[in-house]
């Protein structure tokens, strides 16, 4: 069964077919060939998975991030930025990564974060004088910061795959997106210096800056929050979610008013897109995920690891090595879903807590934000710039480099992800 599994699913995947529709037809595939299942059980698992109070969080968080993209906080956010670096050698591109990682505290999407962050960045930055390849490149990978601070997505789908809890998630998830974002920060620092990429002739006031984050005070109040809320006991990560978008149509019709009522249902519209398309990964993976657990191969994966040395920092480094390639070639939540019920168990037996290895996991796919083939990030910017995604690709190979070196910092140090869980 295993090899039909996911010999089929590899030959849907090499005729392009979409991520989501491949897993079912993958599924479907074997139940049929192999005749021991009966045809239900796919039908049974696609409504049974999506019959979750927490899952509830992802279409709302979608639509948040969609209402506030529109709603003039990029702008204003990227403002407090350029007020603290502006003037810096590298200042764009550095508030750049700061502007996409206060975004990411408010969309819990890569793609999001691109695409509202990298439409004001990108030209301004080519203005500014830098290199096309390298503007997008920058927001590109700070993109990925999207998911890994909180609210994040797929720390919701892990959260439920793994009988985590979502709320210790995205408190783990602050400092190990600060610390990738740092690290993108000093590449983007480095190459700004030897291209010599100044930055701004307005001067850095402490007047500026408190101007800047008075007019973007209700974009930073959100993430404060949620996650205010969340921590707090006062509401759960699903209720947290409809408050962002109450709160987002809010700032974004009231306070700032530059959301209008006629943009409304296109962003209502490209929201149920974005959540149809993820439930139906989250559907189909979680009955390739039964499937796989059914033919008992997440314990012979686990069995061949442990197998093969007993020692963590080893088999750590197996599981990174696997969901680098992983995210590659697989969407992030339906890696996160298929995966989870695999590694997790392998990552607990060797002594990591499952909250780490949860953002282990969610920094290391994050990573395939910007990794060819599947690489999200990478069409969204090259659709921005007009680049060719090969062109991109070379880009943001140092990029790249920076946030593995991060995400090594992560998992040495558990402490980054377990400090301000109870």
């Amino acid at each position: 069964m295993g090899g039909i599994l996911f010999g089929s699913f590899a030959v849907f995947l090499f005729l392009s077919v979409p991520i989501g529709i491949a897993i079912g037809l993958a599924t479907l595939t074997t139940i049929l060939l192999t005749g021991s299942i009966p045809l239900e059980f796919l039908m049974k698992e696609l409504t049974t998975s999506l019959d979750s109070f927490p899952l509830l969080a992802v279409p709302f968080f979608i639509l948040a991030g969609e209402i506030m993209g529109q709603g003039g906080i990029s702008r204003r956010l990227f403002a407090v930025a350029d007020s603290l670096v502006g003037n810096k050698t590298g200042g764009f591109a550095i508030a750049t990564i700061i502007t996409c990682m206060f975004f990411a505290a408010i969309s819990g999407s890569g793609p999001a974060t691109v695409a509202a962050i990298g439409g004001i960045m990108i030209p301004a930055m080519v203005q500014q004088g830098y290199d096309k390849r390298f503007a997008t490149a920058v927001v590109a990978a700070a993109g990925s910061i999207g998911v890994i601070i909180p609210p994040s997505i797929p720390m919701v789908i892990y959260g439920v795959s793994g009988s985590v809890s979502i709320g210790d998630m995205f408190i783990a998830g602050i400092l190990p997106g600060i610390i990738v974002g740092i690290g993108l920060m000093v590449y983007a620092y480095l190459h700004s210096k030897k291209k010599g990429y100044s930055g701004s002739n307005e001067k850095t006031s402490l007047t500026r800056i408190i101007k800047a984050i008075w007019e973007a005070k209700w974009a930073l109040l959100i993430p404060v929050i949620i996650l205010g809320g969340i921590y707090g006991g006062i509401f759960t990560p699903t209720e947290a979610a409809v408050i962002a978008v109450v709160y987002g149509l809010f700032a974004g019709m009231i306070l700032y008013r530059e959301l209008k009522w006629s943009e409304l249902p296109k962003i209502f519209a490209d929201s149920a897109l974005t959540t149809a398309t993820i439930l139906i990964i989250v559907g189909t993976a979680t009955a390739f995920g039964r499937l796989l657990t059914i033919e008992q191969i997440p314990n012979k994966i686990a069995t061949g690891m442990l197998s093969f040395s007993s020692n963590e920092f080893v088999i750590i480094l197996l599981i990174t090595i696997l969901l680098l390639i992983v995210g590659c070639f697989m969407d992030t939540l339906a890696a996160i879903i298929i995966l989870t019920p695999i590694l997790l168990p392998i990552a607990v037996q060797i002594g990591l807590d499952p909250i780490h290895f949860g953002i282990i996991m969610v920094v290391n796919l994050a990573i395939g934000f910007i990794t060819p083939p599947l690489g999200v990030n990478l069409f969204v910017g090259s659709g921005i710039s007009g680049l060719s995604i090969e062109a991109l690709s070379k880009a943001v190979v140092p990029f790249f480099v920076a946030m593995v070196i991060s995400l090594f910092v992560i998992i040495i140090i558990p402490q980054l992800s377990l400090i301000f869980i109870k």
